[in-house]
């Protein structure tokens, strides 16, 4: 797969322009849900952290902005989001390391280390579950072709000891995380991510830990906008999520916040 041209880019800020992203016009395009899920991990200078399929970077690179001083990888199986991740990094002065792999078969030096923690926005869509979009980078990212139990298995086998993953996706798959966690990962937490109160969960962040013996936690909703409907043009995201979106603020939810 061919890298972007320029013509083919847009440039996006997050976190209030503290990291400025190159994007695809037509292919898979970040939103709020991979600045959601850095906003939560826990991390601290020096920590280690691992993110599966990073896409042009999104994530890993907020969190990096949120938090100086991490050791950062990306892995990613497109070589041209792979790509676009390495220019992203360059251009936000982040010293995040990318690795060009399928989390099926990563390099053996991967494979060798141990991360503090791993994080992940898997395909939202089972296979076969959503038409395919017409542009073959988008139609990967959204849709699932490496079963969401081996990301888990994949996340586990490269947690340190202790080490958390955080992972978010649609809140039907949430049968499907618990189950992979069985046998891999303890002391799991839920946090659901809701609209507008009132309104069920579309999205959930799953925390898991590495040898963690905790019992299940299912934590409040946290809700994304105010009032009970849209009735304006423009964003109505709540005080505390536009903090996060805007500022780098951390999202508050899970036990040690």
């Amino acid at each position: 797969m061919s890298l972007f041209s320029d013509s083919e880019l847009t440039r996006n800020d997050f976190l209030g322009g503290r990291v400025r992203l190159l994007q695809p016009r037509s292919g898979y395009r970040a939103g709020v849900d991979p600045v959601l899920l850095a906003a939560v991990v826990p991390a601290t200078r020096g920590h280690t952290v691992l993110e599966l399929g990073c896409g042009a970077g999104a994530a890993i690179l907020c969190l990096m902005a949120r938090v100086s001083g991490l050791q950062a990888v990306g892995v990613e199986l497109q070589a041209s989001y792979a790509g676009l991740a390495r220019r992203n990094a360059a251009e936000n002065n982040a010293p995040l390391e990318m690795v060009e792999a399928d989390l099926n078969d990563l390099p053996a030096a991967l494979k060798q280390r141990q991360f503090d923690h791993v994080i992940a926005n898997p395909p939202y869509y089972r296979t076969g579950a959503h038409s395919p979009a017409e542009d073959a980078g988008r139609s990967i990212a959204l849709g699932e072709q490496t079963p969401l139990e081996r990301w888990f298995d994949c996340a586990a086998k490269r947690l340190a000891p202790r080490g958390y993953l955080h992972m978010i996706q649609k809140a039907n798959r949430l049968p499907d995380m618990l189950v992979a966690c069985e046998g891999r990962l303890g002391s799991v937490e839920v946090l659901p991510l809701a609209a507008r109160t009132g309104r069920k969960a579309e999205l959930v962040i799953l925390r898991a830990r590495k040898g963690g013996r905790a019992d299940f936690q299912l934590r409040a909703p946290v809700i994304l906008h105010d009032g009970n409907r849209h009735e304006r043009d423009g964003e109505s995201y709540n005080q505390q999520i536009s903090d996060v979106l805007r500022k780098g603020s951390s999202l508050p939810g899970f036990s040690g916040q």
